[in-house]
């Protein structure tokens, strides 16, 4: 593997270094007492920088030395000589940041192209929740994704998915039993239960539920939570079932009482999802190690543009947060949660993810180690892809155009109708007089109302929930995609009929993706043929057809930021208030399907 740009103490030069000898293994040897005692020379030894330290909450100037992998010592005098010294003089050296809870499938990328995104902006690990590929191909997609992820420049662990499909009011392309989850405990990067969304299914007791949290608790395995303003007497019945976290506080006072009550607490900042600002003035001294920043869905633009877990740090910063206690979120505190031994500090015996950052308000990076290993140094990376992967995925989109129809007859004076509410995934609901043509409910762009319809893609049954969403904003045509959180039918919003449909068939023929149509044109389309969640190309590729999708509906007067999540998240029956499935029109709080017309 090449490897520029090292400054080598000896001699002050750049010089290209070939890493082969640095590949050690990462168990424990009796060499590692020499090495942390100065009596052979380390592989590298970091200099002159300040170490920030998880533990004791200060900055320490000290130099890092690593050796097969692991920090074997941290030290502010002249204990160790390196292989090759680098010069830290103004920096701080910090740990890899761990993201505690990302879906990999929602940012439309391959697991190698999301390393590349992530990689430079110091990220060492994530913990994902894989229940989107899940929807679609169940045991099978996961061991996809787990393939995919195997000897990349980022640790990818994963949670079982505990809700596939997510409840009973969709259809999905696959279901996950106890039995199913039983046996992914076995993988050894499968650290736990994922998000428990079935909230009131937890708390009606449901069969299935109860066995996958009793198979969870008494294998001792970590139960994250999806509990959206679940409160009182029924978020301490939710807890004591053994779930301890949530990442879907959307204010201050809901996440204290999640922290009072024992929740870990995840802080999330998305692309659809922005609840950062409005959570951090509950993060105090007293609680911050029971707090984590995630960033749960996050597309490429956002990859890019802002960045991953650094763009999470810089805004909590500016809003207020200590930045040592900020970087304990995510570092130490994931760590710990998930039980991931021997990471998410500076310390002798971890593993050695560092980050070496320019300063702690912009979290500028500058180089990252992964495993001992130089993989992002200027502005380069130092990886490779891996070779071709074992398991390959059918295709995944069957719907019978033929027999589609999206015509609503009107049956009342009102519809109850999605809101789109900017920054968020929970909608409001919101009852509208019905503008009625021919016998018909249709689109009324003049008020921002669109037609709605989400078409079951697994099994080519047809089945089609429809309905109307306010707050998208095009005037003209349709978008439509092949990703709808959970379930991830085909979902499409429009003014008419008949883009709307050819939206839907143009999904249909490239196997999954993205498309803009107007007056029966294609005017922008991204294909997503992995599981019609994920793209083969690069993150550059992926970012560009997402540029060109964002544009085209912003010129039929899309006036959201990112549609497509905003979209995707239309169809997801376990965030209030009122959602739309292929089913039919559900309201999140009674949980139960519900009339179009009031």
């Amino acid at each position: 593997m090449g490897q520029a740009g090292i400054r080598q103490k000896k001699t002050g030069q750049l010089r290209p270094m070939k890493h082969a000898h640095l590949m050690n293994s990462l168990l424990y040897s009796e060499n590692i007492v020499d090495f942390a005692r100065g009596a052979k020379f380390v592989d590298f030894l970091l200099k002159g920088g300040t170490v920030v330290n998880v533990f004791t909450g200060e900055t320490v100037p000290a130099d890092v030395a690593i050796a097969s992998g692991r920090i074997v010592g941290v030290s502010s005098g002249h204990a160790y000589q390196a292989e090759l010294t680098i010069d830290c003089s103004g920096k701080f050296i910090c740990p890899g940041f761990i993201d505690g809870h990302i879906h990999l499938e929602s940012t439309l990328l391959s697991p190698y192209e999301f390393a590349r995104a992530v990689v430079p902006r110091g990220t060492a690990a994530v913990i994902c929740d894989p229940h989107e590929i899940a929807n679609v191909f169940g045991s099978r997609g996961i061991e996809y994704l787990l393939d995919a992820s195997e000897n990349l420049p980022v640790e990818v662990f994963v949670m079982a998915p505990s809700c596939v499909p997510a409840t009973h009011l969709e259809h999905s392309g696959a279901s996950l039993g106890a039995d199913d989850i039983n046996a992914l405990y076995r993988h050894p990067r499968v650290v736990g239960l994922a998000e428990m969304m079935n909230f009131p299914g937890v708390l009606a007791k449901f069969p299935d539920v109860v066995a996958k949290l009793r198979d969870a608790v008494s294998r001792g395995m970590i139960i994250d939570g999806h509990a959206p303003m679940v409160s009182g007497t029924d978020l301490q019945a939710y807890i004591a079932s053994g779930i301890s976290s949530d990442h879907e506080c959307t204010g201050a006072d809901e996440a204290l009482e999640k922290l009072r009550a024992g929740m870990y607490v995840y802080i999330r900042e998305g692309s659809t999802e922005h609840n950062l600002a409005d959570l951090i003035p509950a993060v105090t001294a007293e609680n911050n190690r029971r707090c984590l920043l995630v960033s749960d869905d996050r597309h490429p633009a956002d990859l890019m543009d802002r960045g991953h877990l650094d763009y999470s740090l810089r805004l909590a910063v500016r809003n207020g947060l200590d930045p040592i206690a900020a970087i304990r979120m995510v570092t130490i505190n994931p760590a710990e949660r998930f039980r991931l031994s021997g990471r998410g500090a500076v310390g002798p015996g971890y593993i050695a993810d560092l980050v070496i950052l320019d300063d702690l308000t912009d979290f500028r990076v500058s180089t990252v180690f992964h495993g001992g290993r130089i993989t992002y140094e200027d502005g380069e990376t130092f990886f490779l892809k891996p070779s071709a992967q074992k398991i390959q995925l059918p295709p995944s989109v069957r719907i019978p155009m033929d027999s589609l129809d999206f015509r609503i007859e009107a049956r009342g004076e009102k519809i109850r109708t999605i809101e789109i509410l900017e920054g968020q995934i929970i909608t409001g609901a919101i009852e509208l007089p019905v503008k009625e043509k021919d016998g018909f409910a249709v689109a009324d762009p003049e008020r921002d109302i669109l037609k709605m319809a989400v078409v079951e893609r697994h099994h080519n049954t047809g089945r089609t929930g429809l309905g109307f969403v306010r707050g998208i904003g095009i005037r003209k045509g349709a978008i439509s995609g092949s990703v709808a959180h959970d379930s991830h039918n085909i979902i499409t919003a429009g003014t008419d009929d008949s883009d709307m449909l050819k939206a839907v068939a143009t999904i249909v023929d490239m196997q999954g993706g993205f498309a803009v149509v107007s007056e029966g044109n294609v005017l922008a389309a991204l294909p997503l043929p992995i599981a019609g969640l994920l793209s083969p190309a690069t993150l550059e590729e992926v970012r560009q057809g997402m540029d060109r999708l964002n544009e085209a509906a912003g010129d039929l007067g899309c006036r959201l930021r990112d549609p497509f999540m905003a979209l995707s998240f239309l169809a997801l029956p376990v965030i209030p208030d009122l959602k739309l499935t292929d089913m039919g029109l559900v309201d999140v709080t009674s949980f139960e399907i519900v009339p179009l017309f009031v």
